[in-house]
């Protein structure tokens, strides 16, 4: 399990994603994201579905490595189609006690599933295709405005992207934790859920300290650095937009044009 999750991951490369800038992303992402919840029938998620398969080419990035990050959250995605298969009424297929199987509720159940799943897919390219040091900066940009209300944008962006960056290195330490208990005898599969669940204490421990160890050596590295925050802080590579970005925007304000014609024509 811990090997299936990609959040924080970061694929080097020169794809036309990965040429854009991270603003233009981040902001594209979002609109995406709202065509997606703003999307009505099939044919409206069929267009949603190629364009994300077009961006998964794109990006470059090998396809079962995007789909990955949808395998952690699959029970998730599984029990949302269960709860609409029953809860929806309609046409009955089947009765199991006091649910009710409907075929309007398996159609609405899928059509949330494959939203969940293009949402996962879609912020995964995200991380994939941008570095943290460009989501910092893009985020510090977008959040700028927000100085003028008092809003620390530099750390917040700085925090959050430092959050990112540490999931794999933890999901890695998690996993040296798990093989080193398991090589001392520590069982974590049987017994009842209350056993199991104490059986978590001998890696939880070790993992919430080696975690405020590197918190420490982080902020230690930042000091010897002479890290103030922002406040007069340059950048070595400006972001700049280009046609690439601009023709990009024009692009998806199309597909969301067409998702929201989809969505009322059928």
């Amino acid at each position: 399990m811990l090997q299936n999750i990609t959040l924080g991951q970061f694929f080097p490369g020169k794809s036309i994603l990965h040429r854009l800038d991270p603003r233009t992303k981040i902001i594209l992402l979002f609109v995406l994201m709202i065509a997606i919840f703003a999307a009505e029938g099939w044919a409206a998620y069929a267009l949603l579905s190629c364009v994300t398969v077009a961006l998964i080419f794109l990006s470059q990035v090998p396809p079962l490595t995007v789909l990955k990050s949808v395998k952690p959250l699959s029970w998730i995605i599984l029990f949302t189609l269960l709860i609409h298969c029953v809860s929806h009424d309609g046409e009955v297929l089947a009765k199991i006690y006091v649910f009710k199987l409907t075929t309007e509720g398996i159609v609405y159940g899928a059509m949330i599933s494959l939203r969940l799943i293009l949402l996962i897919v879609l912020a995964s390219l995200l991380t994939f295709t941008t570095s943290p040091l460009q989501l910092t900066d893009a985020t510090e940009k977008l959040l700028s405005p927000l100085r003028k209300i008092g809003v620390p944008a530099h750390e917040l962006a700085m925090m959050m992207t430092i959050a990112i960056r540490f999931v794999p290195t933890l999901l890695e330490e998690t996993d040296k934790i798990i093989k080193a208990q398991k090589s001392r005898g520590l069982d974590f599969e049987s017994g009842n859920f209350i056993r199991r669940l104490k059986a978590m204490v001998p890696i939880l421990v070790p993992l919430f300290l080696s975690s405020f160890r590197r918190a420490d050596e982080l902020a230690m590295a930042m000091e010897a650095r002479c890290y103030r925050g922002g406040e007069g802080r340059t950048h070595m590579k400006v972001l700049h937009l280009s046609r690439a970005d601009f023709g990009a925007a024009a692009v998806v304000v199309t597909i969301c044009a067409s998702v929201g014609g989809l969505s009322y024509a059928f």
